[in-house]
């Protein structure tokens, strides 16, 4: 397991009560698979996800980083479960559920993922819930699993070629061997990354000096926020909401105003902690909302690989500003700002960096982070593209993919934006002090409107 990946096992290993899953819903058209018919065809798609056999394991000491083994008791019915909406089956009642299951932690002794069929949804639909711990995926590589396990036509593909039984788990003792062997040889990995640096000094350079200048800029960012509601202890149960856009007025707001698609949609969810903090009875100060904001830095064509590959920005978003142009034009500074300090180009060198010191102060450094950062950032923002084209589930039509991202520390509230075809979907995630998310998915949804339509 990366650094990376592991890090969000710590996360929610120093956070009791928190669970690091991600996940998404996909809607889709009528009737609802039988739970045989949906296990048999994901059974048939499961040779082309390996790590979903896969379970973690801690190796003694903390000497290396958690490894994933093959898990000998692996059933498919421990990862399917079947759940029915009650009525009307809407927004309101699909949230509620979204809400209960990602309160939840996975169980760490089986693979960490879990599939919840879900019938009842209103106009005769019903929904896919994806699981899945945020070790194994990021929202790129989560994403793209869709691809797999779903098809491209109405008729689905042939199931892929049964893959091997699960090889032996190995003992508490031959992990710790393992990973000593590769503390041995960490000598030689840094020579060998001293020499590819060597090869390409002037490229290397660059890139070190970029990673300083961003960890200089990341550190500045560091200071503790204002006082708000928006930060403070975590209480377990989780609320959801859901929020609806289009990607013509995302990209009409971005002509006509310049910046970027992610600009548009980080404007969005500004005007939306705006009108969050105002409903509040809380003033709108400048640097009241600094937001996490992750970048990914996967090679082009890379979509399809697992783990995490992702570095991030810490933007302040320009809550105080009432004009809906004028705060479009001061987020896409303020994300000009962020690129131009190198921000993700100093994660990505941490990222690097992180493989060669024992992973007990990787470990400790990441815990050591979380308990820094808490105090620094108040939300979350991701925002991934989607599939583009139609996809199907057992012949039925996917309508819609709705993404959760998880909260935890004293982040109380974290907002994922997923395109899909020509719809934007946004979930909302907080703990039970947020009981108003709706105020917030309310006020995007009007943003993104306003923004694409200009002044008048």
């Amino acid at each position: 397991m990366s650094p990376l990946d592991a890090a969000f096992l710590e996360l929610e290993d120093a956070e009791p009560g928190t669970s690091m899953a991600i996940a998404s819903i996909a809607v889709f058209t009528g009737p609802a698979p039988t739970t045989d018919a949906f296990a048999r065809h994901l059974a048939g798609r499961l040779p082309l996800i390996p790590r979903y056999r896969q379970k973690v394991r801690r190796v003694p000491f903390d000497l290396g980083p958690p490894v994933w083994v093959d898990d000998p008791g692996f059933a498919l019915e421990h990862h399917l479960v079947r759940v029915a909406l009650p009525a009307p089956g809407g927004d309101a009642e699909l949230a509620a559920l979204t809400g209960r299951i990602m309160a939840a932690r996975l169980d760490r002794d089986r693979p960490l993922w879990r599939y919840w069929l879900v019938e009842g949804l209103a106009d005769g639909r019903w929904a896919l819930i994806s699981q899945v711990h945020h070790c194994m995926v990021d929202g790129v590589s989560g994403t793209d699993l869709y691809r797999v396990v779903l098809d491209t036509e109405p008729d689905p593909r042939p199931a892929a070629p049964a893959a091997g039984g699960p090889g032996p788990e190995p003992s508490s003792g031959a992990l710790a061997l393992g990973a000593a062997g590769r503390l041995a040889g960490l000598p030689v990995a840094i020579a060998r990354a001293l020499g590819s640096l060597a090869v390409a000094p002037g490229r290397g350079a660059r890139r070190v000096a970029a990673g300083l200048q961003g960890a200089v800029a990341l550190l500045g960012s560091l200071r503790p926020a204002g006082p708000s509601s928006l930060s403070g202890p975590l209480h377990r149960p989780r609320v959801f909401a859901i929020a609806r856009g289009s990607v013509a007025d995302v990209r009409a707001a971005r002509q006509r105003a310049g910046g970027t698609f992610n600009d548009v949609v980080l404007a969005a969810v500004t005007a939306g902690f705006r009108a969050l903090l105002l409903a509040r009875g809380e003033e709108p100060a400048p640097d009241l909302v600094r937001t996490l904001v992750p970048v990914s830095v996967r090679a082009p064509g890379d979509e399809g690989s697992r783990g995490n590959q992702v570095s991030l920005l810490l933007p302040r978003l320009p809550v105080h500003v009432a004009d809906p142009d004028e705060r479009l034009a001061a987020t896409i500074a303020e994300l000009r700002r962020c690129k131009a300090e190198h921000e993700a180009e100093a994660g990505a060198l941490l990222t690097d960096l992180a493989r060669f010191p024992p992973y007990t102060l990787v470990g400790g450094g990441v815990r050591w982070a979380a308990r820094t950062a808490q105090h620094a950032v108040v939300t979350v923002t991701t925002d991934v593209p989607g599939p583009r084209t139609t996809l199907y589930g057992l012949g039925r039509e996917l309508q819609e993919i709705i993404p959760y991202v998880p909260v935890g520390s004293t982040l109380r509230i974290g907002v994922a934006v997923l395109s899909y075809r020509d719809a934007l979907a946004i979930g909302l995630t907080g703990d039970e002090t947020a009981g108003d998310l709706d105020v917030l998915a309310r006020e995007i949804e009007a943003e993104l409107g306003r923004l694409a339509a200009g002044p008048g």
